[in-house]
Protein backbone atom coordinates (compact mmCIF):
# COMPACT_ATOMS: atom_id res chain seq x y z
CA UNK A 1 0.00 0.00 0.00
CA UNK A 2 2.95 2.33 0.57
CA UNK A 3 3.92 2.01 -3.10
CA UNK A 4 0.47 3.25 -4.09
CA UNK A 5 0.81 6.33 -1.88
CA UNK A 6 4.28 7.00 -3.22
CA UNK A 7 2.98 6.71 -6.78
CA UNK A 8 0.15 9.17 -6.13
CA UNK A 9 2.58 11.61 -4.48
CA UNK A 10 5.00 11.43 -7.41
CA UNK A 11 2.16 11.88 -9.88
CA UNK A 12 0.87 15.00 -8.10
CA UNK A 13 4.36 16.50 -7.82
CA UNK A 14 5.00 15.81 -11.50
CA UNK A 15 1.71 17.36 -12.61
CA UNK A 16 2.29 20.47 -10.48
CA UNK A 17 5.81 20.80 -11.88
CA UNK A 18 4.59 20.53 -15.49
CA UNK A 19 1.81 23.04 -14.81
CA UNK A 20 4.27 25.51 -13.25
CA UNK A 21 6.70 25.18 -16.18
CA UNK A 22 3.87 25.72 -18.67
CA UNK A 23 2.81 28.88 -16.82
CA UNK A 24 6.39 30.14 -16.93
CA UNK A 25 6.58 29.46 -20.67
CA UNK A 26 3.25 31.22 -21.31
CA UNK A 27 4.15 34.37 -19.38
CA UNK A 28 7.69 34.57 -20.76
CA UNK A 29 6.37 34.23 -24.32
CA UNK A 30 3.82 37.01 -23.67
CA UNK A 31 6.62 39.19 -22.32
CA UNK A 32 8.80 38.43 -25.33
CA UNK A 33 5.99 39.25 -27.77
CA UNK A 34 5.27 42.56 -26.00
CA UNK A 35 8.98 43.41 -26.00
CA UNK A 36 9.40 42.63 -29.71
CA UNK A 37 6.28 44.63 -30.61
CA UNK A 38 7.62 47.59 -28.66
CA UNK A 39 11.12 47.42 -30.16
CA UNK A 40 10.22 46.58 -33.76
CA UNK A 41 6.59 47.46 -34.53
CA UNK A 42 4.91 45.98 -37.57
CA UNK A 43 5.55 47.93 -40.74
CA UNK A 44 2.54 49.46 -42.43
CA UNK A 45 1.95 48.09 -45.88
CA UNK A 46 0.68 50.23 -48.72
CA UNK A 47 -2.95 49.60 -49.58
CA UNK A 48 -3.57 47.46 -52.63
CA UNK A 49 -5.36 48.96 -55.54
CA UNK A 50 -8.64 47.29 -56.29
CA UNK A 51 -8.86 46.02 -59.86
CA UNK A 52 -11.41 47.65 -62.08
CA UNK A 53 -14.74 45.85 -61.94
CA UNK A 54 -15.60 44.13 -65.18
CA UNK A 55 -19.13 44.47 -66.43
CA UNK A 56 -21.20 41.29 -66.49
CA UNK A 57 -22.83 40.61 -69.82
CA UNK A 58 -26.63 40.91 -70.00
CA UNK A 59 -26.94 37.23 -70.93
CA UNK A 60 -24.98 36.15 -67.86
CA UNK A 61 -27.00 38.51 -65.66
CA UNK A 62 -30.29 37.10 -66.94
CA UNK A 63 -29.11 33.50 -66.37
CA UNK A 64 -28.06 34.34 -62.79
CA UNK A 65 -31.38 36.12 -62.15
CA UNK A 66 -33.33 33.14 -63.52
CA UNK A 67 -31.37 30.71 -61.34
CA UNK A 68 -31.96 32.81 -58.22
CA UNK A 69 -35.64 33.14 -59.10
CA UNK A 70 -36.00 29.37 -59.48
CA UNK A 71 -34.04 28.49 -56.34
CA UNK A 72 -35.85 30.98 -54.11
CA UNK A 73 -39.30 30.41 -55.56
CA UNK A 74 -39.60 34.01 -56.74
CA UNK A 75 -38.77 35.47 -53.31
CA UNK A 76 -35.14 36.38 -54.07
CA UNK A 77 -33.75 39.15 -56.23
CA UNK A 78 -30.34 39.85 -57.72
CA UNK A 79 -29.14 43.35 -56.80
CA UNK A 80 -25.57 43.19 -58.05
CA UNK A 81 -23.04 40.72 -59.37
CA UNK A 82 -19.32 41.06 -58.66
CA UNK A 83 -16.47 38.97 -59.96
CA UNK A 84 -14.27 37.54 -57.22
Amino acid sequence: MENFGLGITLMVIGMVTVFAILLIVIYLSRLLIALINRIAPDETRPARRQPEAEAVSPVTMSVIAAAVNRLTGGKGAVRSVERL
